[in-house]
């Protein structure tokens, strides 16, 4: 089981897009707020970052990809001094930015379109900005995936439009599993030591792949190798929940996207996140959400027709 890929995939919530822009000093562009994930890469010359929350200036060189991981508002500037533009919420090729006749610099920009009502415990620790330098400790497959985006999206060749989102998907998952690789490197605890564990890593995957087992502690200690005293401390200082927690937020998720995605009767899925009963199912739903499961699907729905609306 591929505990990050499966974080992401549990809060998709559209797919992602990108745009290149090409600029002269000065220039300066002011992202919003986004429901999801940003991220910038600089293909020619230099930018800076204004992260969120007036925090210092993050430079950024050919090669850099920043990722601002929860969406919050930020710039890119080629000064701090630079007035700054507000950018639409979607990417735009053709779109006219107000600039000088100075040094150019070139960028790829992107979103994620993430649930950032329920993330993932692995996401939501994400630090507001990953900056991954391609000159110091540079990711080979990080560098090689965002020349492969930048070729697709200059040459927009048969089957672009399938080749760029599948990329984009790749760039993510790259920068997450790096910066937490990282983060074990350093010695780091939380998940980024979680995924490092054999044991935890073991029943993080378990409950991920089968949430219909009926799963225990002292189960899950024996897949992890481990005596169920030690396990369940061990879990819950990497992960930050019981492990019996986790399992509950995991189902109810999982449950939460078969109810947007199909029409499934509720017994069927009830039975797919480990509940026999779709009353008991109906109530620890609930107790999640705050609103019944066939609530919830008819709330998705709506929210589902006014966006293609």
């Amino acid at each position: 089981m591929d505990i990050v890929g499966e974080a992401i995939a549990s809060m998709r919530a559209g797919a992602p897009t990108a745009a290149r822009c090409a600029v002269r000093a000065p220039w300066g562009m002011r992202f919003s707020r986004i429901g999801g994930a940003g991220f910038h890469v600089v293909l020619q010359g230099s930018a800076l970052l204004l992260p969120p929350d007036e925090q210092e200036p993050i430079r950024l060189n050919v090669g850099d990809v920043a990722f601002v991981s929860h969406g919050r508002s930020h710039a890119l500037v080629d000064d701090p001094a630079s007035p700054q533009f507000a950018m639409p919420e979607t990417g735009d090729d053709d779109l006219l930015i107000p600039q000088g006749e100075g040094e150019m610099t070139s960028m790829l920009c992107g979103s994620y379109y993430l649930d950032d009502i329920r993330p993932h415990p692995l996401i939501a620790a994400l630090p507001e900005v990953i900056h991954l330098p391609a000159q110091i400790g540079g990711e080979a497959r990080v560098q090689s995936i965002v020349d492969l985006l930048g070729s697709e999206m200059d040459e927009r060749a048969p089957g672009s439009s399938a080749a760029v989102p599948a990329l984009l998907d790749l760039l993510l998952l790259y920068i997450v599993r790096t910066w937490y690789r990282r983060q074990a490197e350093q010695g780091r605890g939380g998940w980024a030591a979680a995924l490092r564990d054999p044991a935890i890593s073991t029943a993080l995957g378990l409950i991920q792949s089968s949430p219909a087992t009926p799963w225990t502690v002292a189960g899950l200690a024996a897949e992890a190798g481990l005596s169920r005293a030690t396990f369940a401390q061990r879990f819950t200082d990497l992960v930050g929940s019981p492990p019996l927690t986790y399992l509950t937020w995991w189902r109810m998720t999982q449950a939460g996207r078969l109810l947007a995605r199909d029409d499934q009767p509720l017994s069927a899925i009830a039975r797919q996140v480990g509940y026999q009963s779709e009353f008991a199912f109906s109530k620890a739903f609930k107790r999640e959400f705050a609103v019944s499961p066939t609530a919830y699907r008819r709330r998705q729905g709506d929210a589902a027709r006014m966006v293609t609306a």
